[in-house]
């Protein structure tokens, strides 16, 4: 399943880019996330990225592990593709 990731950097990782990316691959390849794309912001968040992940577990404990090293917040929404969007909508006037 898709999930969008939104991510505020602490201020003191934010000026040590390739060791936070670093530390956070390695966790992410840990937890069988996949990473689809990475962007990065102005305002509210920081950066999002749209990851693929095998369970919501995984990415719960992605959040909770990059909070607790101190890296920043993320928060993850669930990402769904037009076509169950079309579906639920369908399932949802029956």
């Amino acid at each position: 399943m898709k999930y969008v990731l939104l991510g505020n950097l602490s201020p003191e990782w934010a000026s040590k880019q390739s060791e936070r990316v670093g530390k956070a691959r390695a966790k992410l390849d840990q937890l069988s996330i996949k990473v689809e794309s990475i962007h990065y912001t102005q305002g509210y968040y920081d950066f999002v990225d749209i990851v693929d992940a095998p369970n919501p577990e995984a990415v719960l404990a992605f959040s909770v592990w990059y909070s607790t090293q101190g890296l920043g917040r993320i928060q993850s929404m669930p990402a769904f593709e037009a076509k169950t969007f079309e579906t639920a909508i369908k399932n949802a006037a029956d």
